[in-house]
C-alpha cells in the first residue's frame, strides 16, 4: 500500500485545498470536541459540500475528536449520533478510550484512529490498542525512526501514523497545563492559547544543574525571549526513510494556519512522496511559508529527551515568512477573465500564481478589475474583483506577493 499524505483541514476551504494540491485524506474537527476548538471547523450546514467534494475526489476523511473528555463532554456527544452519522467520515481519531464504546456502537463500519494525545510509544500499547479495534495509531511525536521501526515488526497488522511537518509543543505529546494555568484556556479542551508562543522577559541566566555549561540558546528583543517555544518540525529530506520505518501516513501539522501553508506543504510532501524530478523546486516554498526554525524532531535522537537532539533545547527565533497570501483564482468569466477569492489587498505589481502542479507562474499583463468590471489600481478583501491576463490560470491557483521585509532585501 503506497504511503498516505495527510493533511489539515481547519475549514472547507482548507479541506478544497488540501485535495487539489496532493493530500490523499485529510482530518477535521468538530467544533465541540476538537483540539483545534478555534480552526473554524466545519458546520452542519457544510455537510454537503463536504461530501460532494469526498465522492469528487474520493479521498478518504477523518474526523478529530481528540480533547480529553470532562463527563459533560462525554454525556453530550451521547445525545449526537444522528449528526454525526450524516458526515462522511472513514475514520474517528481519539485520544480518551471512553468513547471507544459509544463509537462503535454506533459507527462499526467506520476506523477508530488513536490521537498522538494518547502518547502511544511502544509495541504493547500498540497491541493493546489493537485488540480494542483501532485500525491506526498516530504516534506520540517522541517517537524515533527505530521506535516506529522496532514498533511495525512487532504488530505488522497495524496502521502506525506520525506528524512529519509543522508545530511542535513543548509538552509531551501536547498534553499541556500552561494554557489553563496562565490563561484560563486548557489545551486538552480544545481551547489552547499558544502560551509557549508568548514572550517572557528573564532575569537571571538559564543553565541545567546536571550538565553544567548547556545553556537554553536565549536571544531577547526588546527586553522578551520566547524561550519555551519550540522549533517547527520538517521531515521534507526524509520521506524514504519513514516509509521505510514502517508509517502508513505522513500527517501534516496545521489546521488553524493559511490556505496557504496547506497548499504549499501538502504539494511539497507530494513531490517528495511521488519523488517528482522537479521535487526540490517545491520543497523551496517550505522555506518561504509562515514558519518558524525546522528540526528534524525526535525521528533520529535516542531518546525522548536526548540533549543532543535540537528539539529538546527551544529556539529563540520567532517566525520568518516570505511571502503574502492574497487571493484563489476563481472561474474564468470571460476570456483571460477570472473572478477572485481575495484575502488581502492585491495590487498589480509583483503578483505570483501557484497550482498544484506550477511552482510559480508570474505574468507582465496583469489588470484588475472591480465588480462593475472597471479597471482598478487595487482589490481590498471584503470586495468582488477580477483579474486579466493572458497567464494559463486556472481555478484553486493561489495568488502570492513577496512581504514588504522580503522584497526590500532582495532590491
Amino acid at each position: 500500500m503506497a504511503i498516505e499524505l495527510l493533511s489539515p483541514a481547519g475549514n472547507y476551504d482548507k479541506l478544497r485545498a488540501a485535495f487539489s494540491y496532493g493530500a490523499d485524506a485529510a482530518y477535521m474537527g468538530m467544533t465541540e470536541f476538537s483540539l483545534r476548538r478555534n480552526a473554524g471547523n466545519f458546520s452542519e450546514e457544510e455537510i454537503e459540500k463536504v461530501r460532494a467534494l469526498k465522492e469528487k475526489t474520493g479521498k478518504r476523511l477523518y474526523c478529530t475528536m481528540n480533547i480529553l473528555f470532562h463527563q459533560r463532554d462525554i454525556e453530550k456527544i451521547q445525545t449526537m449520533a444522528d449528526e454525526i452519522r450524516n458526515w462522511p467520515f472513514d475514520a474517528f481519531i481519539i485520544s480518551d478510550i471512553g468513547l471507544v464504546p459509544f463509537l462503535k456502537n454506533n459507527f462499526p463500519e467506520r476506523e477508530l484512529h488513536l490521537s498522538t494525545q494518547a502518547s502511544s510509544m511502544n509495541s504493547e500499547s500498540v497491541k493493546m490498542y489493537r485488540d480494542m479495534g483501532f485500525k491506526r495509531v498516530i504516534l506520540g511525536r517522541e517517537a524515533s525512526l527505530d521506535d516506529i521501526k522496532r514498533i511495525k515488526d512487532a504488530v505488522p497488522e497495524m496502521e502506525l501514523e506520525a506528524f512529519v511537518h509543522g508545530a511542535m509543543c513543548m509538552a509531551y505529546s501536547g498534553r499541556c497545563l500552561l494554557s489553563a494555568h496562565l490563561a484560563g484556556r486548557s489545551g486538552n479542551q480544545g481551547d489552547c492559547s499558544h502560551t509557549c508562543r508568548w514572550n517572557y522577559k528573564l532575569h537571571y541566566a538559564i543553565e541545567e544543574e546536571e550538565r553544567p555549561g548547556l545553556y537554553f540558546p536565549i536571544s531577547e528583543e526588546d527586553g522578551y525571549t520566547t524561550i519555551l517555544s519550540s522549533k517547527d518540525l520538517c521531515m521534507i529530506d526524509h520521506v524514504k526513510e519513514l516509509e521505510d520505518a514502517g508509517l502508513s501516513s505522513l500527517k501534516i501539522e496545521g489546521r488553524m494556519k493559511s490556505i496557504y501553508y496547506v497548499a504549499v506543504v501538502t504539494r511539497a510532501y507530494r513531490k517528495a512522496i511521488d519523488d517528482a524530478p522537479d521535487k526540490d523546486r517545491y520543497k523551496r516554498d517550505l522555506f518561504d511559508v509562515s514558519h518558524r526554525e525546522y528540526t528534524t524532531g525526535f525521528f533520529f535522537s535516542s531518546g525522548p529527551v536526548d540533549t543532543a537532539s535540537d528539539v529538546s533545547r527551544p529556539t529563540s527565533y520567532g517566525y520568518e515568512r516570505n511571502y503574502l497570501f492574497l487571493g484563489i483564482i476563481g472561474n474564468e468569466v470571460a476570456e483571460n477573465t477570472y473572478s477572485v477569492d481575495i484575502r488581502n489587498q492585491i495590487r498589480p505589481e509583483g503578483l505570483e500564481f501557484i497550482g498544484p502542479d506550477v511552482p510559480l507562474l508570474t505574468a507582465d499583463d496583469i489588470e484588475l478589475l472591480d465588480e462593475e468590471m472597471n479597471r482598478t489600481d487595487k482589490l481590498d478583501h471584503g470586495h468582488t474583483g477580477y483579474i486579466r491576463t493572458k497567464a494559463p490560470l486556472k481555478e484553486g491557483y493561489i495568488i502570492r506577493c513577496l512581504s514588504e521585509e522580503s522584497a526590500r532585501i532582495i532590491k
